[in-house]
């Protein structure tokens, strides 16, 4: 895996006021927008529209649709859990992950499981669970834990499995791996609720 480090950028003349507003726009705490953090010097395995910050003990595998050779999603897997991750392009101002729950909720639903909304760090998270078979054929349920940020013209759906789905409240690290992560948007035109481009690595991990 191939990692990027963003170069530094030369000072530019800037009055307090810029400075203040510049501060109001960002956010304390990410997924962050790649404007917010060019020239930070931090390594990111770039994989497109996500920027990752690799962790001890933990893969970035891309799922990959072998008909089409389209990168879908990208999973973060660890030893007790996995965070998978999906940018869509949204309105500056929109709010897509209000319109995205009820949405979920129902798909949920119709596959024999369960939502449940509940507060987390970026608001209201939905707490699913769905029907799945087990490898030795046997039938049982599936945590996950859906998370939405809503960006800059873009919209990031982060779904945990295991641990940090299991038990949400327990799950720090996960969340700062959230935390981390860049969403490159770009200045192209899409569609709203198009999925933004993830490129594949030739040395990257494949999930299908």
């Amino acid at each position: 895996m191939k990692f990027r480090r963003k170069s530094a950028v030369e000072p530019a003349d800037v009055t307090e006021e810029d400075v203040a507003v510049a501060a109001d726009e960002v956010p304390a705490r990410g997924p962050f927008d790649a404007d917010d953090v060019a020239g930070d010097g931090l390594e990111r395995v770039d994989l497109g529209s996500l920027l990752i910050t690799p962790q001890p003990k933990r893969e970035i595998r891309l799922q990959v649709d072998e008909a089409t050779q389209t990168v879908q999603s990208v999973l973060i897997a660890g030893p007790d859990g996995a965070l998978e991750l999906r940018a869509f392009a949204a309105p500056r101002h929109g709010d897509l992950w209000a319109q995205a729950r009820p949405q979920i909720a129902a798909e949920t639903s119709q596959q024999g499981g369960t939502a449940t909304e509940r507060e987390g760090s970026y608001g209201i998270e939905l707490l699913c669970q769905r029907p799945i078979t087990r490898a030795d054929g046997k039938g049982g349920m599936q945590p996950t834990r859906v998370v939405g940020i809503n960006g800059s013209r873009w919209f990031l759906r982060a779904t945990f499995l295991g641990h940090p789905a299991r038990e949400p409240d327990n799950a720090t690290d996960w969340d700062d791996t959230l935390a981390g992560v860049v969403v490159q948007r770009g200045q192209h035109a899409m569609p709203v609720g198009d999925p933004l481009p993830l490129t594949l690595p030739p040395d990257a991990r494949r999930s299908s």
